[in-house]
């Protein structure tokens, strides 16, 4: 630990932000050339599966669940859009803005996500099963931990 005003600080190295930053972008690396090769960025790959997964979704929920600001999102759904890879639904109250995958978009989603889930067994398969159980548990309670303010846990 070192000191800084007068308070011991935790190494740079083994801070949590940081280490963090780093599983993340070593994880992430993996996928970005194969996400690229479908002429998608990650957050728009994200905002796929996650259509794939549920769907329709509102701007909100979306927003949320990939981890992408609403302007960003915005941004992501005019390109998708453009692309026919997704298309908005109309509500009956006409209040929310839902959106769905196009055919063209769940044909895509099919295809990318065999090499999508090849590197995630090799992920899998090097830092092992359990491990990975194990660490996506830790996480959800880290983020729970983590969002909880000092008032709360009193």
């Amino acid at each position: 630990m070192d000191e800084v005003n007068g308070r011991r600080l935790r190494s740079f190295q083994r801070a949590l932000p940081i280490s963090l930053l780093r599983a993340r972008e070593g994880t992430m690396r993996r996928f970005k050339g194969h996400v690229e090769s479908y002429g998608l960025t990650l957050q728009q790959w994200r905002v796929i599966r996650a259509l794939a997964d549920d769907s329709p979704l509102d701007s909100k929920t979306l927003s949320e669940r990939c981890v992408i600001l609403p302007p960003s999102l915005t941004r992501i759904f005019r390109t998708l859009s453009e692309k026919d890879l997704i298309h908005s639904v109309k509500t009956e109250d006409n209040r929310r803005h839902l959106v769905v995958l196009s055919k063209k978009g769940l044909d895509l989603f099919e295809e990318a996500s065999v090499g999508s889930e090849a590197i995630y067994r090799d992920i899998e398969a090097r830092f092992g099963m359990d491990n990975m159980t194990e660490l996506l548990r830790l996480l959800d309670e880290l983020r729970n931990a983590a969002m909880l303010s000092p008032e709360d846990s009193e």
